[in-house]
């Protein structure tokens, strides 16, 4: 069974800078359209970047479009968000999550989901 663990967040000031890692187990990489969604209590998991299982097209959300990065290191089986110029409103737990079929934007259209990483920016 495919399993995902997020790794990298942390407290960082405004305008810093943060690499998250995705790693997955129980299968390749290659297999899975990748996604990081967020999460702020009381708030519904919202999608942030995406990349497919090809590794050639990657999609954002406009509010960290030119700031974020989704890449993927096939050889080490593992999904990164590198996050630059980050505000306090990217504070968030962030999520990791794998698709068989996809991808897209919405929660539903992935099959497995990490734990989460709470990144925190302060002002």
């Amino acid at each position: 069974q495919v399993q995902l663990l997020e790794s990298g967040g942390g407290l960082v000031q405004a305008g810093g800078s943060l690499r998250l890692s995705c790693a997955i187990s129980g299968r390749s990489v290659r297999d899975y359209d990748m996604a990081w969604f967020r999460q702020t209590p009381g708030q519904e998991r919202d999608f942030v970047a995406a990349i497919r299982r090809n590794g050639g097209n990657t999609y954002y959300t406009d509010s960290v479009r030119g700031r974020f990065t989704i890449s993927r290191d096939n050889a080490k089986n593992t999904v990164y968000l590198q996050m630059n110029g980050l505000k306090p409103e990217d504070t968030a737990v962030y999520f990791c999550a794998a698709a068989l079929v996809g991808l897209g934007y919405r929660t539903d259209e992935y099959d497995t989901w990490g734990q989460g990483t709470q990144v925190t920016v302060s002002s």
